[in-house]
């Protein structure tokens, strides 16, 4: 990590641009745990709408994702990539279950049929 106020300075040099983001929490230790969600569906008609994960430990430890702003776009064989962040990391997961909203309060409920899902920590790549 690196201090507020000296960040430009180590992430920008002077000969190309650099984006930099961060997220914090309100919470200590502060940081968010950051999850590459890779998803295929097959639905036959495309499906718009928002994904929440939850992850469980052998021990039974739980957390749940925060909600992307985006809503995404699902079509049958296309892949989705969906950036997912938590409040804190389990080291060994055990069981993994996805909620598929839409947000809308009328309207039929939809479901979204899975096909193939990949879950990647960006915090530790090699896990």
């Amino acid at each position: 990590g690196y201090y507020a106020d000296r960040w430009k300075k180590l992430l920008i040099p002077n000969s190309s641009p650099t984006k930099a983001y961060f997220d914090t929490t309100d919470q200590d230790p502060f940081c968010m745990y950051n999850y590459l969600l890779d998803i295929t569906t097959w639905n036959k008609s495309i499906r718009r709408g928002f994904i929440k994960v939850k992850l469980i430990d052998y021990a039974g430890n739980a957390v749940e994702s925060e909600i992307n702003s985006e809503a995404s776009t699902f079509q049958q064989y296309k892949r989705v990539k969906i950036l997912t962040g938590f409040y804190r990391d389990l080291d060994k997961i055990s069981k993994m279950s996805l909620t598929f909203s839409t947000k809308t309060l009328i309207g039929p409920k939809h479901k979204l049929r899975v096909l193939q899902m990949r879950l990647k920590s960006l915090n530790t790549p090699e896990r």
